[in-house]
């Protein structure tokens, strides 16, 4: 399963854990997608992988 937004295209960013005694090992910052139904302008609804920020943002209509 990819880790993208469908709408903005927002994926995974990458870092360090960082121990107390600086230690660096990487990670992985995953954003926070949500499977909504989503309805399209044609009035189709379709399930889609949706990072929160574009639903707080209104950038999609759930379908009810």
């Amino acid at each position: 399963m990819a880790k993208r937004c469908e709408i903005c295209g927002k994926g995974p960013q990458f870092g360090h854990n960082v121990s107390h005694a600086n230690n660096r090992t990487k990670r992985r910052f995953n954003p926070n997608l949500q499977r909504v139904r989503v309805k399209l302008p044609n009035g189709a609804t379709v399930r889609q992988r949706v990072c929160t920020r574009c639903l707080k943002a209104g950038k999609v209509v759930k379908a009810a």
